[in-house]
C-alpha cells in the first residue's frame, strides 16, 4: 500500500512517534541546546504542553495540508519566536534557530516520522515512499527557512543526508536530562503520566532509530520489534478503513484553528 500524495501521510497515529521524533531532532547539539535553553516559555513543552501540542500540530498541518499563503503566514509567526532562540556566551554550543542546516535536520526527522508511521500501519516497516510523495514533503522544511534546493532531491539522496546527519548526533548531560524528562512524561498530569507510562515507552522506543536507543540506554529485543510491528499492523487495519476526515482529524482540526486565528488576528504561535 502506497500513499498517493503527501496528504495521505497525515494520519492521527503519527502522534505515537512524536516523542521519538523530538529525541532525534534534539540530538543535534544546536537543536537540543536551542530547546533546552530557549527563552520562549510559551513553546516549552514542560511548562505549556497543550500549547506546544497545538502549535506543533498546526505546523505539520499547514506544511502538508495548507495553502502557500498559509505556509508563509506561519513561517513569519514562527520566525518571530525563533528570533529569540540563539546561543549566548554561557551556551556550550553555538546555535541560531534560523540556521537552515539545523532546520533541515528537524525536517528530515519529521519526514522520517511520517514515513515510519505509514510503513508500520501498512504492515511494511522500513518501506521507502515514492519519490513524488517524498518531494511533496519538502514543505516540512520550506515552511521554515530551508530552501527548496536544500531538500534532498529524491529518496536515495534523503538516505545520504540522514546518514550524514547521524554523524552530527551528540547527547550531552544537559540534553540527556531533557530527554529523560520527555520519556518520563514529566509534562503530563500525574494520573495521565502513570496510566500511560508503559504504552508511551513502548511506542517511543519502537519508533527510535539507532543509534538513539543505544545512546539513551533503551532496551529493545526482537520480541519487542515483533510486537511493535503486530500492533502497528492491527492499528493500521482500523485506521485505513476510516473516512479520510476521521484519519486526519487532529491535523485538519489544527488547520481549522489556524484559519480562525488568522481571521481574528490572534497569535498563530
Amino acid at each position: 500500500m502506497e500513499p498517493r500524495s503527501a496528504r495521505d501521510l497525515v494520519l492521527g497515529p503519527v502522534v505515537l512517534s512524536a516523542t521519538a521524533n523530538v529525541v532525534m531532532e534534539l540530538s543535534w547539539p544546536g537543536v537540543g541546546h536551542g530547546v533546552a535553553e530557549s527563552r520562549v516559555d510559551s513553546g516549552n513543552v514542560m511548562l505549556h504542553p497543550l500549547h506546544r501540542f497545538r502549535t506543533t500540530n498546526a505546523y505539520l498541518a499547514v506544511a502538508l495540508l495548507g495553502t502557500v499563503e498559509e505556509r508563509c503566514a506561519y513561517r513569519r509567526a514562527v520566525g518571530r519566536s525563533h528570533a529569540q532562540v540563539h546561543s549566548t556566551a554561557e551556551s556550550p554550543v553555538s546555535y541560531d534557530a534560523f540556521d537552515p542546516e539545523l532546520q533541515r535536520w528537524v525536517a528530515l526527522c519529521l519526514y522520517r516520522a511520517f514515513e515510519d508511521t505509514w510503513g508500520l500501519l501498512a504492515g511494511a516497516p522500513g518501506m521507502r515512499l515514492p519519490d513524488d510523495v517524498y518531494r511533496e514533503c519538502a514543505t516540512l522544511g520550506t515552511t521554515l527557512q530551508v530552501r527548496p534546493e536544500q531538500w534532498p532531491a529524491d529518496r536515495a539522496a534523503f538516505d545520504d543526508a540522514w546518514d550524514d546527519g547521524l554523524t552530527h548526533v551528540r547527547i550531552d548531560d544537559a540534553v540527556r536530562a531533557h530527554f529523560h524528562r520527555l520519556l518520563r512524561g514529566d509534562f503530563l498530569p500525574e494520573p495521565v503520566r502513570r496510566a500511560t507510562a508503559s504504552t508511551r515507552a513502548f511506542w517511543t522506543t519502537g519508533f527510535l532509530h539507532e543509534p538513539f536507543r543505544a545512546l539513551l540506554g533503551l532496551e529493545w529485543s526482537a520480541a519487542d520489534q515483533r510486537r511493535f510491528e503486530d500492533r502497528g499492523r492491527r492499528l493500521g487495519a482500523i485506521v485505513h478503513r476510516l473516512p479520510p476526515f476521521v484519519r486526519q482529524a487532529p491535523y485538519s482540526t489544527a488547520l481549522a484553528d489556524l484559519r480562525v486565528r488568522r481571521r481574528l488576528g490572534l497569535a498563530l504561535v
